[in-house]
């Protein structure tokens, strides 16, 4: 998420053929197994994808978001396409983990888990439970926000797979979305922090659900700024341009080796002609 989704793990392989003649490689059982986990969490991939379709398409016709917001991923998917095509186009290079750009250790993956449940799941259930309690302000408040990150995820879930993207392409995914959310982020804390009070009697349930609404919309303003600041411009982004320019410069060299390569022979085959 954020960035990370892209940056911890490909989301798939690419295929590999057997040339005729060469032998069938026998992979240990260990090795099996763990393809087979692979192949089983690509498929809670695409069930994962389902279900942000679903949120997005539940969000849409809510009502809860505002245009600018619905317009605004339709505006970065048209960027992204126009910067894969003209600024930054893939040099068509796929080997194994060539969808890595960046690889974190387990305190990073621990970060990155901790952004997930701060920005998607304790959201999500803040809505959920906005709409059991019947408290349309918490819901109006945090939709925006989940529908974006929806959004964010499901475009850098698909853009992961396709060679079509190149690094820098794929690392402006989670920039552009981000900075977005930080606006509507701040928007939401505005709402829970300025423009909701509670009743002087109010319950304790419900200073505690205040409280909860305050705290998560903090929360996510802290995280996704450190993200967005500490992480996403000043290490991902970078590493992104610096192997696309590499990648580049290889695929350069690679050329002008093969045409190097085939100026000598042609130079060979026209001395023997000569002789």
């Amino acid at each position: 998420m954020s960035g990370v989704t892209l940056a911890v793990a490909p989301r798939s392989e690419p295929d590999k053929t057997i040339a005729p003649g060469e032998k069938l490689e026998h992979k240990p059982l260990r090795q099996q197994q763990q393809q087979s986990v692979a192949g089983g969490l690509m498929g809670s991939l695409r069930v994962i994808e389902l279900q942000l379709v679903a949120f997005i398409m539940v969000f849409s016709i809510s009502g809860l978001v505002p245009l600018l917001d619905l317009v605004f991923p339709a505006f970065a998917s048209t960027y992204i396409i126009a910067l894969s095509l003209f600024a930054f186009p893939s040099h068509g290079r796929i080997s194994t983990g060539s969808q890595e750009i960046f690889q974190g250790s387990k305190l990073f993956r621990l970060y990155v888990i901790l952004g997930t449940t701060i920005g998607l799941f304790l959201p999500l259930a803040y809505v959920l439970g906005g709409f059991a309690r019947g408290d349309k302000h918490a819901v109006r408040s945090a939709t925006p926000h989940l529908f974006l990150l929806s959004f964010q995820i499901l475009t850098e879930n698909v853009i992961s797979g396709l060679s079509l993207f190149s690094p820098p392409v794929r690392a402006l995914v989670p920039v552009l979305y981000t900075v977005r959310r930080i606006f509507i982020i701040i928007d939401w804390m505005h709402d829970v922090w300025l423009n909701k009070t509670l009743p002087a009697n109010a319950q304790l349930k419900d200073i505690a659900w205040d409280w909860f609404g305050k705290g998560l919309a903090a929360a996510n303003l802290f995280y996704f700024s450190i993200n967005l600041l500490c992480f996403l411009i000043p290490r991902f982004l970078p590493r992104a341009f610096e192997r696309y320019f590499r990648e580049r410069d290889e695929v350069d060299a690679k050329m002008s080796e093969d045409k190097r390569s085939t100026a000598a022979k042609k130079s060979q085959a026209t001395d023997k002609k000569v002789d």
